[in-house]
C-alpha cells in the first residue's frame, strides 16, 4: 500500500495499529491530508481511532480499509464521519480515484473553512481598520485565544486601540451573549474599591442606601475588562488577585461569598517588568492576568494603515458635519508617514480633525504640526518644506543633497504606486531624467515596477 501511494505522488506515513497511528499523528511535524484506516487492529481499533480524531478535531478525510465481511462496520464508520471505504484486496486504480476525490473534497472544505474564518474576522474586527502585516498578525492571535477562557493581557502604547481589541475578543468568544464590563482601574480609589469592584448591601456603611452590584458581579457569564491595570493601587491588587484565584466575591456588609463566572481581559501601557522590580505591581497577579499576552503594534509600525485610518477619520468628520467630500493632497498623505505618532490612533484622529477644520478648500494640503501642552514634540514633525514639487523632511546635516534627492524619488514612486510617468510628474522632471537618476542612485529595480 505504501509503495503504490508513493508511486501516485503522495508521501506516506505508516503505522502498525491504532495506538501507533495516534502516536504518529501527535508526533509528526508534517500536516496529514488523508488517512487510510483499517477497522480490525490490535490495541485500538478503527472505531477508537475515529473517536480520537473527532475528539481532537482532526479535519482530514478518512478512508476505511476493510474485509468484505466487515462492510456493515465500515458503513458505521462512515456514519461517524469517514469519507469512503475500500474492501480488501484493494484495487490500486480504485484507491487512486478515492484518494483524489477525498483530497479534492478536503481542499474544498478547507477553502470553505478559510472563507468562514475571514467572514468571522471581518465581523468581529469590523471596528478595527487596517490591513498591515503587523495588525493582521495581532488579529490572528486574538482569533486563537478568543474562544478559550484564558485571561488575556493586552499590551501596547496609549491610543493603539486596546479596548477595541478587548471588545472584539469578547464578541468572538462563547461569552458574547453575556455582558462586557469596562473598568478604568486608574480611577478607582482605595476607599471605594471594595464597593465598586464587589458591591455592597444596603446599610453596610454610611450612605449605602441601596444594594449595589459590583463590577465583577456585573460581568457574571461575561467579560470584565480591566483597563490601565498597571495603575491599580497595590491594596486593590491583592483583592483582585483573590477574586481571580477563587472566582468568588463578597459584598461589603455580607458574611457569605458568592461564586461569579467571568473572564478577565486587562490592558496596560506600562512596563510590568520594571513595575514588579519596583514593588509597584504584584508578580503573582501579573501571572494570573497574563495567561495569554497580546501585543498591539504602535501606529508607526503599521505602514499604509496610517493612510487608511486618516481617510476614514476624514470621511467620518465630513459625514458628521454635513460637509462635501474631503481629500488629502499627495503631499499631505506623504507627511503622515514622516511623523512617529507617539499618541498613535488617537493623535492621528485629532490631527485629521484639526486639518479638516482649518482647511481652505476640499483638498487638505497640510496637516497641522502636533503639539503637546503648546510645545512641538522633539521628534520628526509634520511640517514640511517644498522641494521640486515633492514634500521632504527638514534638512539635516547628517544627509547630503543627493540623499534627500534619492529619498524624494522613493517617496514619489511609492505615492504613484510604481507608475514612473506619474513619479516624474510629481517630481517635476522628465521621464528620461528620472531614468538617469534611477541609475545614478542604484534604483534600477524600480524600472520594473
Amino acid at each position: 500500500m505504501s509503495h503504490f501511494v508513493s508511486k501516485m505522488g503522495y508521501i506516506p506515513h505508516t503505522a502498525d495499529d491504532g495506538e501507533d497511528c495516534i502516536r504518529v499523528l501527535e508526533e509528526s511535524d508534517d500536516e496529514m491530508h488523508v488517512l487510510l484506516l483499517d477497522i480490525s487492529m490490535p490495541g485500538k481499533d478503527g472505531f477508537e481511532v475515529m473517536n480520537y480524531l473527532k475528539t481532537n478535531h482532526y479535519q482530514f478525510p478518512v478512508i476505511m480499509v476493510t474485509a468484505s465481511n466487515e462492510i456493515p462496520l465500515a458503513v458505521k464508520c462512515i456514519k461517524m464521519g469517514a469519507f469512503e471505504y475500500l474492501t480488501k484486496p484493494v484495487s490500486m486504480d480504485r484507491l487512486e480515484i478515492v484518494l483524489r476525490n477525498a483530497l479534492a473534497e478536503s481542499n474544498l472544505q478547507n477553502e470553505v473553512i478559510k472563507l468562514q474564518k475571514e467572514l468571522k474576522s471581518k465581523e468581529i474586527f469590523q471596528n478595527i481598520i487596517g490591513k498591515s502585516t503587523a495588525l493582521r498578525d495581532t488579529m490572528e492571535q486574538a482569533m486563537m485565544v478568543m474562544e478559550t477562557d484564558l485571561n488575556v493581557l493586552i499590551l501596547g502604547e496609549s491610543g493603539t486601540g486596546k479596548e477595541l481589541f478587548a471588545q472584539s475578543i469578547h464578541k468572538g468568544s462563547k461569552r458574547k451573549k453575556g455582558p462586557f464590563v469596562s473598568v478604568n482601574c486608574a480611577a478607582i480609589s482605595n476607599d471605594l474599591a471594595d464597593s465598586l469592584l464587589f458591591g455592597h448591601i444596603k446599610g453596610s456603611f454610611t450612605g449605602a442606601n441601596n444594594d449595589h452590584i459590583g463590577f465583577f458581579e456585573q460581568a457574571d457569564r461575561g467579560t470584565i475588562f480591566l483597563d490601565e491595570i498597571g495603575d491599580m493601587n497595590a491594596d486593590i491588587q491583592a483583592k483582585v488577585l483573590r477574586a481571580l484565584q477563587e472566582r468568588k466575591i463578597r459584598k461589603v456588609g455580607e458574611k457569605t461569598e458568592r461564586s461569579v463566572d467571568f473572564r478577565v481581559i486587562s490592558a496596560t501601557n506600562r512596563d510590568f517588568s520594571q513595575a514588579i522590580m519596583d514593588n509597584q505591581f504584584r508578580e503573582d497577579l501579573y501571572f494570573r492576568l497574563e495567561e495569554f499576552p497580546l501585543c498591539i503594534p504602535p501606529l508607526r509600525d503599521r505602514g499604509d494603515d496610517i493612510w487608511l485610518l486618516a481617510k476614514h477619520f476624514l470621511d467620518e468628520f465630513a459625514s458628521a458635519n454635513n460637509l462635501d467630500s474631503l481629500q488629502f493632497s499627495d503631499e499631505a498623505l506623504a507627511s503622515l508617514l514622516d511623523y512617529t505618532w507617539p499618541g498613535n490612533i488617537r493623535e492621528l484622529k485629532n490631527a485629521v480633525q484639526r486639518a479638516a477644520v482649518t482647511r481652505k478648500s476640499t483638498i487638505i494640503e497640510m496637516l497641522p504640526t502636533p503639539r503637546i501642552h503648546g510645545k512641538t514634540p522633539s521628534m520628526p514633525a509634520l511640517h514640511q518644506q517644498e522641494s521640486n514639487g515633492m514634500a521632504v523632511t527638514q534638512p539635516s546635516s547628517a544627509f547630503s543633497l543627493e540623499d534627500h534627492e534619492r529619498e524624494a524619488i522613493i517617496k514619489a514612486y511609492g505615492l504613484s504606486r510604481g507608475n514612473l510617468t506619474r513619479t516624474a510628474k510629481m517630481l517635476g522632471i522628465g521621464r528620461a531624467t528620472l531614468y538617469r537618476k534611477l541609475d545614478k542612485f542604484s534604483l534600477q529595480h524600480l524600472k520594473n515596477g
